[in-house]
């Protein structure tokens, strides 16, 4: 008779002579038998498990055994631990939220990257090599040397060589945004952007009593004409511009057209504010109009679009030492500073590769759904087939915003051209983010109702379909 069956323990778990008989590695025995008892209902959440030790000696295994199988069945979603009180049988993982998101744009989880291990090993060396006070204490804003320095590498692809002393690390984007607008213009002020723009941009020249108006585009960005007429007729504080793969439109604005606007700008006097988060993910992309225009051009880089959101780190280009400290205190009226931690995490993986690794392989991924959408939506695809979102105009029968709710209602979330738009809109497009939904398989299910709706007739009030 084997060990296993000859074991005689009245306090034996009931679920354990299941592996008698049985053939394979233990700790896979041990783990099926668990998996097996939480499914009939033998073991219930919540429930404890035996220590490891006592089990181990009860099945007269070895503890890396018992180590092995209850590892196992917590990779199986089965048991969590709760430190000193022991493991226990997990409750089931229910779906709070059953949308197919695609409407943020974040980056898609990394081709051929082990994320997981990366942020374990980029956090460990930064608690290895950093003063653990000084990451959990205020910093004056702007970034440390060290966090700077790692900007001036992670822009070198757009500028080559840059002076570290003239870039400022911020908390996010729309914080670099909000700074800039405060620290550059006055209450009614004009700032031009495109008809259709980033939304935050409108959020923040709303809360600060700005101006949004728009200057008219064309396949290739804003209309150089139209810039100078409206500079001449508006008098604007600043100018705002995202030339590369725009936010919604996709639109990369060719070097010719950034050399024109740059220009407009240096005649009239204006700022230009260069959001420019997608630069990295694109292929070749025109150098930025900061290239033809430094003393002109605010630019900024985040690395929510190419890298994680969760970083909250945007590196900002600023050549006027005045303009720098005007930015600086204007930041420091509602956001002091970069959460050091998560700033040391991203100073950690620009300096030693892995932040170029993790954008490699968000360029992969976000290339592989740009395919998979130009086959699903194909004769309504437009896009360029790289970064993170896709412009799809909509047939004459939909509208934009009647299209959204139509999608709502089967589960799926799009953003509306209103969203983007800087005045009163007639467009009707919806923008596609490809990021947010990690699985591929459940992206093609929400691409493939989109589709499903394209092609359908609305009927009935707010989109309702049959």
């Amino acid at each position: 008779m084997s060990q296993l069956k000859s074991i005689q323990d009245e306090n034996l778990p009931s679920w354990l002579p299941r592996l008698a008989g049985n053939k394979g590695p233990r700790f896979l025995q041990i783990a099926d038998a668990l998996q097996a008892a939480v499914a009939d209902g033998s073991l219930t959440p919540g429930e404890r498990l035996p220590p490891q030790r006592h089990l181990a000696a009860q099945l007269d295994v070895d503890l890396t055994t018992i180590t092995r199988a209850y590892d196992e069945a917590r990779r199986r979603n089965l048991l969590e631990g709760r430190g000193a009180r022991g493991t226990y049988v997990a409750a089931p993982k229910v779906e709070l939220n059953a949308i197919l998101d695609l409407s943020m744009n974040t980056p898609p989880p990394p081709d051929g990257v082990d994320f997981n291990d990366m942020l374990k090993q980029g956090l460990s060396q930064v608690l290895m090599r950093a003063d653990n006070e000084l990451l959990m204490t205020y910093h004056l804003g702007g970034g440390s040397d060290s966090d700077r320095k790692a900007g001036a590498t992670w822009l070198a692809p757009m500028f080559g060589p840059l002076d570290s002393g003239q870039l400022l690390v911020c908390p996010g984007a729309q914080a670099a945004i909000a700074a800039l607008i405060l620290a550059l213009t006055q209450p009614g002020d004009v700032i031009l952007a495109e008809p259709m723009t980033y939304p935050g941009l409108r959020t923040a020249a709303a809360q600060f009593g700005r101006r949004l108006i728009a200057v008219a585009a064309d396949q290739h960005g804003m209309l150089p004409g139209m810039l100078e007429q409206a500079c001449r007729q508006h008098q604007p504080g600043l100018i705002y511009l995202n030339p590369t793969l725009q936010n919604p439109t996709a639109i990369t604005m060719p070097e010719r057209r950034r050399k024109e606007l740059a220009s407009i700008a240096q005649r009239c006097h204006v700022r230009i504010v260069e959001d420019d988060p997608y630069w990295l993910l694109a292929d070749a992309p025109p150098p930025p109009i900061a290239t033809f225009a430094p003393q002109q051009v605010l630019y900024i880089s985040t690395l929510s679009k190419c890298l994680i959101p969760g970083l909250r780190v945007a590196f900002v280009l600023i050549r006027d030492p005045l303009e720098r400290e005007r930015f600086l205190v204007a930041l420091r009226s509602f956001a002091l500073m970069a959460a050091p931690l998560t700033a040391a995490l991203a100073t950690q993986w620009i300096l030693d590769g892995s932040a170029g690794k993790l954008m490699e392989g968000i360029r992969k991924e976000a290339r592989l759904r740009h395919r998979m959408a130009r086959d699903i939506l194909a004769g309504r695809y437009s896009g360029s087939g790289d970064g993170l979102h896709v412009w799809l105009a909509l047939p004459a029968y939909w509208n934009s915003s009647q299209l959204a709710h139509a999608a709502a209602s089967y589960g799926i979330a799009v953003t509306p051209a209103e969203a983007f738009a800087t005045g009163s809109s007639s467009v009707s497009a919806i923008r596609i983010s490809l990021g947010c939904i990690k699985d591929r398989g459940r992206l093609r299910a929400g691409l493939q109702r989109v589709s499903q709706l394209l092609a359908r007739r609305p009927e009935g009030v707010g989109g309702a379909v049959v």
